[in-house]
């Protein structure tokens, strides 16, 4: 009887979808604890209320009161005015959004400044805890967003845009500001706050 060859014999390799190890989570970046520090350290864009640096605004949704900021006109013309109305209490809110917004357009930070004619930004109550010199160095190196009550504006310098937060109850400090934020602002002036308030105190409709 003839001899049948055996079968070769098949050796399987394994078959199956490779596992990849699952990526570990990121762990969350701790917040900055307040404390000294040197001038160079970057910032981000816009603070949050707290001690904590200002975040960047990229990330928050937009509510439909801001208004996206308009294409400043040739200088020649002078400074655009937008007006955002907001009740005294929301107007810090509002100014806060206008930031946003001018960021997430592309305007860089060193490029604004945001007053406020009553209670300050939580960001310029913070560092002016640290004292005023090291406050106003970083208004002088004008990297970023720069905060402060509408009471220092003689000492602000100018800037293409200017964010002015009418959230005061008096009319008084409103109509010191106003005019002199104007004055500070190169291509766009953003106010907001009460329509009748702001009208009156540049002494025009915007």
């Amino acid at each position: 009887m003839p001899l049948i060859p055996e079968e070769p014999q098949i050796h399987e390799s394994a078959q199956g979808p490779r596992v990849t190890p699952a990526a570990g989570r990121t762990a969350q970046t701790p917040h900055p604890v307040p404390g000294p520090r040197s001038a160079a350290t970057p910032r981000p864009g816009r603070p949050g209320p707290g001690p904590a640096r200002p975040t960047p605004p990229a990330q928050r949704s937009h509510g439909s009161a801001a208004q996206t900021p308009p294409t400043p006109p040739p200088a020649s013309s002078g400074p655009q005015i937008q007006l955002i109305p907001a009740p005294a209490e929301g107007a810090l809110d509002a100014a806060g959004e206008a930031v946003d917004l001018l960021l997430d357009s592309g305007r860089a930070p060193g490029d604004i400044l945001v007053l406020t004619t009553g209670e300050p930004h939580p960001w310029a109550a913070h560092e002016l805890s640290f004292g005023e010199d090291a406050y106003w160095a970083q208004h002088d190196a004008r990297d970023d967003v720069f905060y402060a009550g509408a009471a220092a504006v003689d000492r602000a310098s100018a800037r293409p845009v200017v964010v002015v937060a009418v959230n005061d109850a008096a009319a008084d400090d409103a109509g010191r500001a106003l005019p002199l934020a104007l004055a500070r602002a190169e291509a766009l002036l953003i106010v907001c706050g009460d329509p009748q308030r702001i009208n009156a105190a540049l002494g025009a409709g915007v």
